[in-house]
């Protein structure tokens, strides 16, 4: 289970906490959604759980275990808002591969079939693939690391409806062996999937229901 205490945090460049006195309980297996505005925090709550930042107060456990940042980083694999961005392979083989010293064919087939991209081109740039395939891929790529936490930030943000709901399947898809964290403004996307709703406004996090 992942727990977080009293998580505030201010940004050096600001005059006020984005986020206050912040918990939130996860169990293992879950699938959590945190809504909200733009500018409520949401992804600053996912930097700091993924140890990309850190908070000014508050704690972070996972299975009763306090976590450093470093140690966050680890456990947690982020698939960051527009992850085509954030692809340097110049093929899908080679973005597969990265931080790994080495990575056996078995794994590579095994985690494309998971993700839906069995029949992918691995020579093929990543940016020639769709828009909800190039998540595939993002989400691919931080299998591959065995993270026990994925962490999503607006996994459908810019894709078409049908794109839409495909990402929506590929989560549904990972919940059985995963626990799984997203930040979005469009829940109701993923409202047949069985999640647990919380919004957070004025640096304040509430459940909001499922």
């Amino acid at each position: 289970m992942l727990e977080l205490k009293n998580i505030t945090y201010q940004p050096q460049t600001g005059n006020k906490n984005i986020l206050k006195n912040v918990n939130l309980k996860i169990k293992e297996n879950e699938i959590v959604l945190i809504c909200g505005k733009s500018g409520s925090g949401k992804t600053t709550l996912l930097e700091i759980i993924a140890g990309l930042i850190n908070a000014q107060k508050g704690n972070i456990f996972w299975k009763d275990r306090e976590l450093t940042a470093r140690q966050r980083r680890w456990l947690c694999g982020v698939v960051f808002q527009f992850p085509e961005r954030y692809f340097i392979g110049n093929s899908i083989g080679n973005e597969l591969k990265i931080g790994h010293k080495s990575l056996k064919n078995e794994s590579i087939n095994a985690v494309l079939e998971k993700v839906g991209l069995s029949d992918a081109n691995l020579l093929m740039p990543p940016e020639k693939l769709s828009g909800g395939q190039q998540r595939r891929l993002a989400v691919a790529v931080q299998l591959l690391r065995n993270p026990n936490l994925i962490l999503m930030d607006e996994p459908t943000a810019g894709l078409d409806w049908s794109m839409k709901n495909d990402v929506a399947n590929l989560i549904n898809s990972l919940r059985t062996k995963n626990t799984i964290l997203i930040v979005t403004h469009e829940p109701t996307l993923f409202k047949n999937l069985p999640t647990k709703l919380f919004s957070l406004n004025r640096g304040k996090l509430e459940e909001s229901g499922g």
